[in-house]
Order: structure tokens, then C-alpha cells, then sequence
């Protein structure tokens, strides 16, 4: 099954609108001329999404800004309402975005988000024709404890309850074992391997082989140019979902270049 890989930069609380033009300019001036087997996609900050629109889909925009796609880092599970702080799916919607990270876990650690309110959101989130990234990921403990297995096949059965087949074909899964985000250290290509096809045994459980097939699942945790190669070659790994390297234009760039190569050979 021929699964386009998937490369989505996720800047986190960093880059403001001034740097997000910064970036994206420099970044599509090195995409220039040149085509990739793959979807790029840039999650910046919800206020740097205006001008990230801009720069991407404004009357200056060359050939190259056709090639990337928009995500918010995040959505609400709210229609439009009183629930202030909260930004609403249709409102994602009008700044040209076409993917939502949902369920980091950062978003879980941090602020609580439980495997019901990550599902309500993948649900509002299809609801407006977005397309989820949804994180899973098991911590340190969790796997020193031999709980891998548990811990995702409990978040992912709560993270897609009562989610449709149509709607997981529009669906990335994103692994990120949390040990790995930010830390420097990366799973081995066979650990990732390893969970990632546990992750698609799950889907195969619940939607069938032929639909499990086709979802795209991408590694997430300290991804960079000099392991991409390595981790793309893994035949259940379609992508990367990138924090800290995607930063840089070039660093992003290479992410990808690397991680094409090998899945084009």
C-alpha cells in the first residue's frame, strides 16, 4: 500500500508573525524548482496563522506556496460561543487551514486533556472538514513498565470512539513516545517500527485491514535531518510530525529531503 508521507512542522509556542513571514519566505525560496513525494504542513502559533495564510495564498505567493499546507496546533470542541481563549473549528476554516494537531501530549500533560475531550475535538473537527493529527505517545515509566501496548491501544480506542472510516481516511495518526519529545533522544528506527505497526494492528481491529492500510501514521520525537533517513525506511512510518527542527527552514527542508529519498527508493 503506497502511503504519501506526510512532513508537519509543529512550532509549539514559538515564531510570531513577523518570524512566521521570515521563515516562510526563506523556506520557499529553497523549495524553488524543486518537487517532493510528500505533504508539507506548518502548525505555527493560532496568531501567526493570519499571516502564514497570507504569505502562502496572498497575490505574491509563487508555484511553491501550492505545496504547503496550514494546521493550528490545536481547536476547541466547542461550536462558536462564549468560551473565551477558545478558537473554533470555523474559524480555522477561514485562514486557509486544512489540518488541526489534536491530542499532544503536551496538551495531556500540561492541561489535562483526556482521551473523551480529544475525541469530542477530532469529532468537531471533521464536523468542519479538517484533518486531525492525532498524538498518541506513552511516557518512560509506561514503557519501562512493559504498559506500551496498553497505554495506546487505551488512547486510541478513546481518542476515535464512534469515529466513522470515511473520517480515519482523512485521519494521521502521529506516534510520539513522550520520552523522546524535546529530549534529543529518539526511539531506534525498530523501536518506532515496532509501535508503529502495533498502532496499525489496533486500527486493523477496529476499521479492517484495507482501511488500516491507508491511514498514514507519522514518528514524532526529536525528529532531525540526520535520523529522518533512517526512521522514513520503516515500512509502517509515513511521516514525521517535527517539533524543534522545524524551526529553521533549512533544518525542516533537509527533514524532508532526507525523508522522501528513502521512501521514494
Amino acid at each position: 500500500m503506497s502511503r504519501k508521507p506526510i512532513f508537519a512542522a509543529n512550532w509549539k509556542m514559538n515564531l510570531g508573525p513577523a518570524a512566521t513571514e521570515s521563515f516562510v519566505r526563506s523556506f520557499l525560496e529553497k523549495l524553488q524548482g524543486q518537487t517532493y513525494p510528500a505533504e508539507i504542513v506548518i502548525a505555527p502559533p493560532f496568531v501567526s496563522l493570519p499571516k502564514l495564510a497570507e504569505t502562502l495564498h496572498g497575490s505574491a505567493a509563487g508555484k511553491e506556496a501550492e505545496s504547503v499546507q496550514i494546521a493550528a496546533q490545536n481547536c476547541s470542541d466547542k461550536d462558536p460561543g462564549a468560551f473565551t481563549g477558545e478558537v473554533n473549528v470555523l474559524m480555522l476554516r477561514e485562514l486557509y487551514v486544512r489540518y488541526v494537531i489534536i491530542g499532544h501530549s503536551e496538551r495531556r500533560s500540561i492541561y489535562g486533556e483526556t482521551d473523551a475531550i480529544i475525541n469530542a475535538k477530532i469529532k468537531k473537527a471533521r464536523e468542519a472538514n479538517l484533518k486531525p493529527i492525532f498524538c498518541i505517545g506513552e511516557t518512560l515509566a509506561e514503557r519501562e513498565a512493559g504498559q506500551l501496548e496498553t497505554v495506546l491501544r487505551t488512547q486510541i480506542t478513546g481518542g476515535l470512539q464512534d469515529i466513522a472510516e470515511k473520517d480515519m481516511l482523512e485521519t494521521v495518526i502521529a506516534y510520539e513516545p513522550v520520552w523522546a519529545i524535546g529530549t534529543g533522544v529518539t526511539a531506534t528506527s525498530a523501536q518506532a517500527q515496532d509501535a508503529h505497526a502495533f498502532v496499525r494492528s489496533v486500527l486493523t481491529e477496529l476499521y479492517g485491514a484495507e482501511t488500516a492500510a491507508k491511514i498514514r501514521i507519522q514518528y514524532g520525537g526529536s525528529v532531525k535531518p540526520n535520523n529522518a533517513a533512517e526512521l522514513m525506511a520503516c515500512p509502517d512510518i509515513d511521516g514525521a510530525l517535527i517539533g524543534g527542527a522545524s524551526l529553521e527552514p533549512q533544518s525542516f527542508l533537509d527533514i524532508i529531503v532526507n525523508g522522501t529519498k528513502v521512501q521514494g527508493s
